[in-house]
Parts: C-alpha cells; structure tokens; sequence
C-alpha cells in the first residue's frame, strides 16, 4: 500500500471479526511502533498485548465501558515509561515519555491499517484502574488502549477541517 493510502484510509475501526490475529502480526505492529521518534532514542514506552477475555472485561470497565476494549480479539496498551525518560531529562522526561508513547502509538495505528487491520485509539479510561488490572510498574503511565482486530465495519471519513482554523503562518 502506498503511504498515503495508509494516511487517508485509516479509521477508527470499532467492530472486529472473531477472527484470531496471529502473534506474528502483533510483533510486526510492535516493530513498526518501535520505529517512531523517540526523546534522546530511549523509547520510553512499553506494550502490553492483551487476549484473554477477562483481562479484556476488567479494560472494558476501566475505560467506562467502551464496547471495542471488550470486543476486540486483541488489544495493546501503550503506557509512557516516565522513569526511563525523566533518568536523563529531569522533570521535562514525563513531558517526553509521553510523546515517545503517542508517537509510536500513531505508527502503530498506520502499521494496522497498512496489515488490513482495524484498530482504534483509545484515550478515555481511569488510569489507576488500568494500571492495577495489568498489575504496572508505578513509573509507567498507561497512555493509550488500542482495540485491534480484523475490522467488521468500513468507517467514512471524518469531516475535514477548514485550514483557516487551525493553520497558521508566521512570516
């Protein structure tokens, strides 16, 4: 796939099959989420791939009871490794943690689209909960629940956004 068929076709995928998706492909997305820009390259990010239903229940209900966290055949966390990043940058390493985890979460959204997957970011869920399901590390900060499967749904486009509310130049 060209890459900007990969930039314009992804979506938020919602839906899933019930269909397996093998671990292979999981390390794939892992590695092309491991590619992404990182503070100082110390990737201060980690992933936890998650299967198992009821794991998957006790996400749903951290995350206010978002249906594809249930779902989903699959699903990975991205937590920011704020200790790593703050090692070696002070107090501005939680700043950069958390981009280190953004960062790769978006490559990894465009390596799932790019594999015929269906993914969706997922932001809004209780972090503590989310920490003590997954029994994480207090130095790590869960960032973004990413629902993931074969997609059952074909999602339209957003709409676009006037360039004059968001664009601006500073000559």
């Amino acid at each position: 796939m060209k890459f900007e068929d990969v930039l314009l076709g992804r979506r938020s995928v919602r839906r899933y099959e019930k269909k397996p998706v093998p671990r292979e492909l999981i390390t794939d997305l892992i590695a092309a989420a491991e590619l992404a820009p990182s503070a100082g390259n110390l990737r201060a990010r980690k992933y936890f791939v998650v299967t198992r239903p009821e794991m998957r229940k006790a996400l749903a209900l951290a995350s206010y009871g978002q249906r594809p966290v249930e779902t989903a055949p699959v699903l990975l966390v991205v937590a920011a490794d704020v200790e790593r990043s703050s090692s070696r940058y002070g107090d501005r390493g939680s700043l950069f943690s958390l981009q280190d985890a953004t960062a790769a979460t978006m490559c990894l959204l465009l390596a799932a689209h790019n594999l015929g997957l269906g993914a969706c970011w997922i932001g809004a869920f209780d972090d503590e909960l989310v920490k003590e399901a997954l029994s994480l590390e207090e130095h790590l900060l869960p960032l973004a629940i990413v629902s993931l499967g074969w997609p059952a749904e074909e999602p339209r486009p957003p709409p676009q956004r006037d360039l004059g509310e968001m664009l601006f130049w500073i000559d």
